[in-house]
């Protein structure tokens, strides 16, 4: 009977067009316009139906633009002719941004419409509502472009690996971050020289805050906790760190004792948890990564994440993770899902309300750490560095002592496992004994149990 039904529905859709309204026509909406139209076959192919783009939401409408639209396309300037065109069936919102955007999906849900978008932060901050709102309106709200580009990481873990139980997600989910530590390391220009290279190429906004401050990888960070774990992990409660200033002296170092640095954006299960809750370690932060490790080798503008599971063990994914056709084949493979009816099971549980996630405290979170220190070359110092570690329960794997740079002599050493609690404590004690020329640098080193 299921085969029966199944083959009904597939007709009666291939009698009607899926009815799409477009906000915005940026490099994602231009590379959509041009996909819906190279691929008009395979998406009929898939479905059994059309895809016919209506209307295309602009601020200006004699603006030229590379993509041509679809014959019988409209563009508009008013919100209301996408969310209250009774004909459209599915909004498709790239204009990104927080008001605009939650007020044009808002009135979609309510004019009965099924929902795509790439806005990651929207959904970050202000998702729990909007899928609270699908779920009473029975609407399809589907998000595969919002989270490192052409990578199908959502789809996975919301379909594919709902059999696992994810252990850990680690990943590097910011290309404009990852392409200015890659010139760094490789070209050994400094973080200023390769920001502005990533400028020059459009890898990095004219105001480049979200992306190196660590921001857009944590608004990502906080979608996939709710995908892997069925739980609302607040993204103000979220542990940021970006790579503002990063020196070129540490990505020397660090590539001398054989890592590269990285921004990386990890959670992790710990133990502790009561009531059968699990307790989640998450945060956006420059790491050490081992020469060996695949996180470590993805270069440039490229995204990758990394998946540890129960029952699949290790998956690594990567691919572009932004770009106008690797970012709007992620929205068409999402349109596709909306024309074949699938259930809209949005946040991939079928909970009506998220759970609260059980949050470790950052400063108990465990690491080993690389830290460089600038110290007078004097008899005694590394001696006194030893007992302030010490005292706070460190102790020194390797240390490196390089020569004098101006500012003082640098001092590199990798811990073993501590708390962030007790290295923050460990640096004050250097300062107050006067040790320091200037304040620590200081990184995480990720663990020997990643993937080589």
């Amino acid at each position: 009977m299921a085969a029966t039904s199944s083959g009904e529905h597939m007709t009666r859709n291939s009698d009607k067009a899926l009815v799409v309204g477009l906000a915005g026509f940026g490099t994602v909406g231009g590379g959509l316009v041009r996909l819906l139209q190279e691929n008009a076959d395979l998406v009929r192919l898939r479905t059994g139906r059309d895809i016919r783009l209506k209307k295309v939401l602009v601020r200006n409408v004699t603006k030229a633009r590379a993509a041509q639209l679809p014959p019988g396309t409209e563009l508009v300037t008013d919100p209301h002719a996408l969310t209250d065109d009774p004909e459209i069936d599915v909004l498709v919102e790239l204009i990104g941004g927080m008001d605009h955007a939650r007020a044009l999906i808002d009135r979609a849900l309510d004019q009965g419409k099924h929902i795509v978008t790439a806005n990651k932060a929207l959904l970050a901050e202000e998702g729990l509502e909007l899928f609270q709102k699908a779920a009473r309106k029975k609407r399809i709200l589907r998000y595969e472009a919002s989270v490192a580009g052409a990578i199908p990481i959502v789809e996975a873990l919301k379909e594919s690996l709902t059999g696992n139980r994810v252990g850990s997600l680690m990943g590097i989910l910011n290309g404009t971050s990852n392409y200015i530590l890659s010139e760094m390391t490789t070209n050994g220009v400094e973080f200023d020289v390769a920001l502005k290279q990533a400028q020059r190429l459009g890898y990095a906004e004219a105001d480049p805050t979200l992306d190196i401050d660590g921001h857009d990888a944590a608004h990502k960070l906080v979608l996939l906790i709710r995908l892997a774990y069925g739980v609302h992990y607040p993204y103000t409660a979220l542990s940021v760190r970006g790579i503002r200033g990063l020196s070129g002296l540490d990505i020397r170092m660090a590539r001398e004792l054989g890592y590269r640095i990285k921004l990386i954006a990890r959670v992790r299960q710990a133990p502790g948890g009561s009531d059968g809750q699990i307790r989640l370690e998450a945060g956006v932060f420059p790491a050490l990564v081992h020469h060996t490790y695949l996180l470590a080798r993805v270069g440039g503008v490229y995204n990758a994440v990394r998946v540890e599971a129960n029952a699949a063990g290790a998956l690594f994914f990567h691919g572009r993770g932004a770009g106008d056709l690797p970012t709007a084949g992620a929205v068409l493979g999402d349109l596709l899902a909306v024309a074949r009816d699938e259930h809209p099971n949005n946040t991939g549980f079928a909970l009506k309300e998220l759970p609260k996630a059980s949050i470790v405290p950052p400063e108990e979170r465990r690491s080993c750490y690389y830290v460089r220190v600038m110290v007078e070359d004097a008899p005694g110092v590394l001696r006194d560095l030893s007992g302030c570690m010490a005292a706070e329960g460190i102790s020194m794997a390797q240390v490196i002592q390089k020569g004098d740079e101006g500012n003082g002599v640098p001092l590199v050493f990798m811990t073993h496992e501590t708390s962030a609690r007790a290295m923050r404590d460990a640096l004050q004690r250097t300062m107050d004994a006067g040790l320091l020329r200037e304040p620590a640098v200081y990184f995480r080193v990720l663990g020997g149990d990643q993937e080589k």
